[in-house]
């Protein structure tokens, strides 16, 4: 006895390409998007991938044959003379003494600023609030003139200045860092803290939970990914700031390693394979703090964006 088995029934408008092992067309939308953000990437990599191409030349290379040219030669001497001829090494311990201590007060007075904002029912919390975005509109350059007359007068102990002054001084330029990015850490904070849940401080509030209980042991924790996000931003703003140090100082060896880079600028030939080079070595603690605060500089982006 035979069997006969009935025909499969026919598929119309054709086959079905992934059921055919095939791959679905991507929409044009996906494609358009993905091909702008790699050519937004070229162009943001290239004046790093430029400068670290002229660093790695010659310079008497570049000035027979031109910087836009193909390299006949390649070395790394150039770092090392950087790191020597602009005694890096001391200003970059200049940058520590002022980017360590800002980030650390920065992170600390914006924490408990947000946390009575968003924590403390007081009835100027929203002008306060205001006031701290606000601050974040006022130009640099707006305030130079009265500031650095300020500077001059405003006198500090010797253990915080050699000068006696708040000008020409490493705790003067602490200062002016943490004024002016107090205010951004202090909205951006606010507006994640008011994310968490009420019922956990109401749950800690029935525990007998004081407000300094609440604040470090249940507000900071939760806090990390959005206090490491704003330290690794933190780090680099103050880190490369250049405007205030040649401003606000005067002593050549006290400034940062962003002004150091002006001791290779020579009075009549400028070696601009020495700057390049000097500029690589002065990227690097930006790029270490950022690799080691990935993860949570990205998480604490996402939370912020996903909670209102």
């Amino acid at each position: 006895m035979s069997t006969q088995t009935a025909p499969a029934p026919a598929v119309r408008g054709g086959a079905d390409p992934a059921a055919q092992g095939g791959h679905r067309p991507r929409p044009r939308g996906q494609v358009l998007s993905q091909v702008f953000l790699v050519c937004a990437s070229v162009l943001w990599l290239l004046p790093i991938l430029f400068a670290l191409y002229v660093a790695v030349r010659p310079y008497s290379d570049t000035r027979k044959h031109g910087y836009v040219s193909l390299p006949h030669s390649l070395t790394l001497s150039n770092f090392s003379d950087a790191w020597s001829q602009a005694n890096m090494g001391r200003f970059f311990w200049n940058s520590a003494l002022i980017t360590i201590p800002a980030v650390v007060i920065v992170l600390v007075l914006a924490s408990g600023a947000a946390f009575v904002l968003t924590r403390v029912n007081v009835k100027v919390n929203v002008a306060l609030l205001i006031v701290f975005t606000a601050g974040n509109l006022l130009p640099q350059q707006v305030i130079i003139t009265p500031l650095f007359r300020m500077y001059l007068k405003i006198p500090l102990p010797h253990f915080l200045a050699d000068s006696g002054l708040m000008y020409n001084s490493a705790f003067g330029l602490i200062v002016i860092n943490v004024a002016f990015q107090l205010g951004f850490c202090v909205f951006v904070l606010s507006n994640y803290m008011k994310s968490v849940p009420g019922e956990m401080y109401e749950a800690a509030l029935v525990d007998g939970a004081g407000l300094w209980t609440r604040f470090w042991r249940l507000t900071v924790p939760l806090c990390r990914p959005a206090l490491a996000a704003l330290a690794t931003l933190l780090t680099t703003w103050i880190y490369n700031d250049f405007f205030w140090a040649i401003t606000l100082m005067s002593s050549g060896d006290k400034r940062p390693v962003t002004s150091a880079l002006a001791n290779l600028q020579g009075q009549f030939v400028t070696n601009q394979n020495l700057i390049a080079a000097g500029a690589m070595i002065a990227a690097i603690p930006t790029l270490v703090v950022y690799i080691l605060l990935q993860k949570q500089f990205i998480s604490g982006l996402s939370l912020g964006a996903s909670k209102g």
